[in-house]
């Protein structure tokens, strides 16, 4: 299993990014996504999921209204959409799966990527 995340970067306030995780290893389109994050000197938290279809989703009330996860389950694919950044959306950005196969649940993280808004 691999998650391998990108798009981050530095941005100031009030500017967007788009992430993307890239998964391979495990059948995508039957397994829920998370984005987390974890800012300087903070635990980390979840941003947003999303179910294996698409149909559902969940955010951080932070981040509710300025935050879209979406998926292309064609591309093995989820994306974190940020608009309207803030200083305290600084963070290592993480991608998340748990996958369940027979009775062995795991969880995988992907290495992260750094997201800087600084004006």
């Amino acid at each position: 299993v691999q998650l391998v995340e990108s798009g981050g970067g530095l941005v100031q306030p009030g500017g967007s990014l788009r992430l993307s995780c890239a998964a391979s290893g495990f059948t995508f389109r039957t397994f829920g996504m998370r984005w987390y994050r974890r800012a300087p000197g903070k635990e980390r938290e979840l941003v947003a999921g999303i179910s294996s279809a698409g149909d559902s989703t969940v955010y951080a009330d932070s981040v509710k209204g300025r935050f879209t996860i979406s998926r292309d389950n064609a591309n093995n694919t989820v994306y974190l959409q940020m608009n309207s950044l803030k200083p305290e959306d600084t963070a290592v950005y993480y991608c998340q799966t748990v996958l369940t196969v027979g009775g062995d649940v795991r969880t995988y993280w992907g290495q992260g990527t750094q997201v800087t808004v600084s004006s």
